[in-house]
């Protein structure tokens, strides 16, 4: 789904890089600096910082999880370059539901803290 809101047309675009397993094009729309934090492990995740690092990770997520999909449930955006994205995480043995609050600068996905129902 394609949107008018430039905040969430580049969380739409993220998440198609991801479902299709584009590591390139998923990386092409973050910054050099990104902050990654992720869902695990309990009770905080881990905190990956700079585009290798996250690279590394995200990378890693999808070689491990071929039929990995990401369904976004509802994004919403309040203009100053933050976003809420809530979604389903498939990997085809089961799912988990959660949420990212994205920070954007310009143009580019700067920071995303993931946050997992337990």
């Amino acid at each position: 789904m394609q949107t008018p809101d430039p905040i969430l047309g580049l969380m739409d675009r993220f998440t198609a890089a991801l479902n299709a397993h584009d590591l390139d094009a998923v990386l092409a729309l973050v910054t050099d600096d990104i902050v990654f934090e992720s869902t695990s492990p309990s009770p905080d995740g881990t905190r990956y910082q700079g585009r290798a690092a996250v690279a590394q990770v995200w990378g890693d997520l999808l070689a491990s999880t071929p039929k990995a999909r990401f369904t976004v449930e509802e994004q919403f955006s309040d203009g100053s370059g933050r976003a809420v994205v809530r979604w389903r995480y498939d990997w085809g043995e089961g799912y988990v539901r959660g949420v990212d609050i994205i920070r954007i600068r310009d143009g580019r996905l700067a920071e995303s803290l993931a946050y997992v129902k337990g």
